[in-house]
């Protein structure tokens, strides 16, 4: 009597989802399309960015090479009380930002008005105009997109105390000393007023003033981050620029 072989279980033949293979194809898909989008924001950013530094390279350039004759500073090295600009026509760029805490090389060119597709869209800081232009007694305010479109106010949370903020027109150099953040609702205008939140004593009030607005937290619009600074001194374009920003002036 010879043995039986043992009873192997049999092997099932591996049924194939059309359900199960979809919606693997789908998940990878949706992988590639978002590691597209997010390639394609961040390559966007780097090419938009290096565009406006090259238009703020332009309109600084311009500036200088129409500049109002050597003006002498006082014995204490003060240019007096600052110039102050008209304002411009709707979408003109008439001025540049500079902030090294944003890096060496960060200039953006500054544009009247904060309409999406003819200013923000673009990749320029928008001046609010309803606010003061640089210089005045009250508050100049300015927005930037914190993502896409070149992100020029990417790093406003990394500002600190003491930062400086630099603003050129075709009349000098503005410079502002950050001082604080604060996060509002988007109803919360009153981060606009001539005195910020203190309507009362804007008559009375003789402070310069800069504030910068953008969307909090990034990648979405329900709040937002305002940056505060004041006024610390100016100087006109004979006078060459500020020496923290002045090898960031003249390279493209």
């Amino acid at each position: 009597m010879t043995d039986d072989p043992p009873l192997r279980p049999r092997r099932r033949g591996r049924r194939t989802s059309v359900v199960g293979v979809l919606g693997e194809i789908l998940i990878t898909l949706g992988v590639i399309v978002m590691l597209f989008i997010g390639w394609q924001q961040w390559f966007n950013d780097i090419v938009v960015s290096g565009q406006n530094r090259d238009e703020a390279s332009k309109i600084s350039e311009s500036f200088h090479a129409s500049a109002a004759p050597t003006t002498k500073p006082s014995s204490n090295g003060d240019y007096g009380t600052p110039a102050v600009l008209a304002a411009p026509k709707e979408d003109e760029a008439f001025g540049v930002l500079y902030v090294p805490r944003f890096g060496a090389d960060y200039k953006v060119p500054i544009a009247e008005g904060t309409t999406t597709s003819g200013v923000l869209d673009t990749g320029d800081a928008g001046h609010y105009d309803t606010t003061q232009m640089p210089g005045a007694v009250g508050n100049f305010a300015i927005a930037g997109h914190r993502t896409t479109h070149g992100a020029p106010f990417g790093s406003i949370a990394d500002l600190r105390v003491g930062d400086h903020l630099y603003v050129q027109t075709k009349d000098g150099y503005y410079t502002y000393t950050f001082r604080n953040l604060q996060y509002v609702k988007p109803t919360q205008v009153q981060v606009l007023q001539q005195v910020p939140d203190a309507p009362d004593v804007a008559a009375s009030s003789t402070d310069r003033l800069i504030t910068l607005t953008s969307c909090n937290p990034k990648f979405s619009a329900a709040e937002r981050i305002i940056a505060f600074g004041v006024y610390t001194s100016w100087q006109p374009l004979s006078a060459g620029a500020p020496a923290e920003i002045a090898k960031t002036v003249g390279k493209a």
